[in-house]
Order: structure tokens, then sequence, then C-alpha cells
């Protein structure tokens, strides 16, 4: 990308910012208006289609849903969504509905065209979940009141509103809540460039004086996430101002990232200890995640869910039917000679050889 690309680019994106005035910093690197929102073309183009189409028609737009990592923007996307169609958001979370009544007044207190921001939909208690099925069709929820023969049912009008959905696992919902989303979109990680202008937005908005080549090291060591890049910043920005003349460059993000134990493929401690216990204390696997947990003092779930996406997509881990194995390029990431090509078990899920390849 040129440099008139990017200017241009960052221009567009910060247009809406520079009038947002909250204090509150996650708020402030928030984009406000589905315009200044960076990456994920398809899911905008197609969200925007979606809005602009219930504006015309006056109506509440469909319900979302949005799926993908952690850390992509599926809440941003939500507060935009509100933005977008002059509406207030109501944000709550699956966990948090473990009854039907908790669900059951919140939705009684939705006004028309308001946004139910719903995070970690799939981990909603059934209860709610069903009850949340004659809201999204038919606004309308039944009260059941008493118990056994005496119980009866006080049907509830609810104000027609639009339900937007987030979750990190877009499979674990029922196919019943699922199907009732109108439009469903997929947030992928981003490309280094797509992070450069988050970066650059990001500097500008904190006031931090970000060269061109830092912002290049930081995107490229975000491991595809905005949330990651930001953090990285505003950790680059605490080590230029103590240690240097607070400019960040290439040299000093580079001197930042390594205090900080992240490396140049966005590994943390965390990750090298892993592949380190997987090559260097089992020789590459395979080994089942929970024995992979005790090695490197983790629960296996935090190994699961935080460490073993990335380091599949990088190419640096495969899952087999035996257990977990080290790619080649995990080997040579650590400075060890791969071994020859054996038997093993061949992996059933792959990342790419390259982390953006």
């Amino acid at each position: 990308m040129s440099g008139d690309e990017l200017s241009a680019d960052l221009e567009r994106a910060l247009a809406a910012t520079r009038e947002v005035g909250e204090s509150d910093l996650e708020n402030r690197l928030r984009p406000a208006r589905l315009e200044e929102f960076i990456g994920q073309p398809r899911v905008r183009e197609q969200l925007d289609l979606v809005l602009q189409g219930a504006l015309r028609r006056g109506r509440p737009p469909d319900h979302v849903l949005l799926s993908g990592p952690p850390g992509l923007g599926k809440t941003s996307l939500a507060m935009i969504i509100g933005t977008e169609l002059g509406s207030a958001v109501r944000i709550t979370s699956g966990p948090a509905l473990e009854r039907a009544g908790d669900l059951a007044a919140m939705l009684s207190n939705l006004v028309e065209g308001d946004v139910l921001f719903i995070d970690e939909i799939h981990r909603m208690a059934r209860p709610a979940e069903e009850m949340l099925y004659l809201a999204m069709e038919d606004f309308r929820v039944d009260i059941v009141v008493g118990k056994g023969p005496g119980a009866t049912s006080i049907p509830l009008d609810v104000a027609p509103f639009t339900l937007v959905g987030a979750t990190t696992r877009a499979g674990s919902l029922t196919g019943p809540l699922r199907d009732r989303f109108g439009f469903t979109g997929h947030m992928e990680f981003y490309e280094p460039s797509d992070l450069e202008l988050v970066v650059a937005r990001s500097a500008q908005i904190l006031e931090v004086d970000l060269q061109p080549d830092g912002g290049r090291e930081i995107a490229f060591r975000s491991r595809g996430t905005p949330r990651i890049a930001n953090r990285l910043l505003r950790r680059v920005r605490d080590y230029a101002e103590v240690r240097a003349d607070g400019r960040v460059t290439r040299e000093i993000a580079r001197a930042a990232l390594a205090v900080y134990d992240v490396d140049e493929l966005g590994l943390d401690r965390l990750d090298r200890a892993v592949l380190a216990a997987l090559v260097r204390s089992f020789g590459g696997g395979p080994v089942g995640v929970s024995t992979l947990a005790v090695a490197v003092g983790e629960e296996p779930g935090t190994v699961e869910e935080v460490c073993e996406p990335y380091l599949v997509r990088a190419g640096m881990l495969a899952r087999t039917p035996r257990g977990r194995v080290a790619t080649p390029a995990a080997w040579r990431h650590l400075g060890e000679k791969p071994p020859e090509p054996d038997s093993r078990d061949e992996p059933d899920e792959q990342g790419p050889p390259t982390l953006f390849g």
C-alpha cells in the first residue's frame, strides 16, 4: 500500500472519530460509524445494505449474528448498528442470562427500534434461549406465573427491536436460534495492511508519535487482531515515552515488544512455552492437550482456546487423532532442526504454511 493510499484511507477512517470525545480509552478507540470501521470489507458492505434497506422502509432491520474469533470488532459493530439506526443499544451477555426471567426483564424495558446486544450468545441458558425464540419472531414473550397445575401463562408484548448476537463459537448455537437471524456476518482475521491502518488511527487518537515503520512492526506482531494491535501500541507507547524520546520507530517497537515477550510472529511467552514443551519435552508429539497443559503449568482450556488457534493458523501446530504435533515451522522457530518425516499421524486440521500465506 502506497503512502498516499494509506493517508487517504486513514483520513476517511478518522473523519467521524475526530468528533468523538469520550474520555474512556476503549470507547475512544472504537469506530463510531460504519464508514470508519477498518477491515472486514464484505461484512461492512453486507451490513450496510441491511441497515440502509431498513432505514428506507422505516422498520427495524433483521436480527444480526456476528461470529468470529475474539478481538475482531464484533462489539464495535454492534455499537455502530445502534448509531447508524439512531437507536439505543442495550448490552448484556449470554452467561448473565441464567433464567428466562432475566431475559424477560430486559425485553420488557425495550422501546421500539432499540438494539439488544447479547455477547457470547451461545452461552445463554436454555430457558432464556427458548423465550428468545418467540421474542425474535413474534415480538412477544410468555411469562409463566405459578407452578404445577395452577401455573398460568401471561403473554407480554415486546416492542419491535433488533437483536445483535455475538459469538466466538457459531457452531455451538442451536439450530433454532441460528435460523432466526436474518443476517450472519462472519468476521475474519485482519491482513497486516489493515492492521497498519488500525494502529495509525489509534496512534492519532492517543497522540502517539508513530512512524510508518513502527506501525508496520506492531501490525505484523498483532496476530491479525485489532484488539491486540491496540494493546501492543499502548505498551510500545509506554516504552517510547520512558526509555526513548517518545517517537515510535521500528527499532523502538522491536525493543519494546522484546520487553513484553512478543516475538516477530506475535507469539508470546505462553505460546513459545507450549511449542518448547511439544518440541523439546515430547519430541514434537503427538501429545494430548491435557499433558501439554501440565507441562506448561496451565489449564487445558487455556492451551486449547488461547494458544492453539493461533499456533494452528500460524502453521506451528497441527491436530491429529492421537494429539498435537509440532510442524517443521515450529522446530525452526525455536532454532531446532526438524526431524525427518516419519509415519506420524497426518493432521486432521492444518493451518497455512505461513502466518499470512
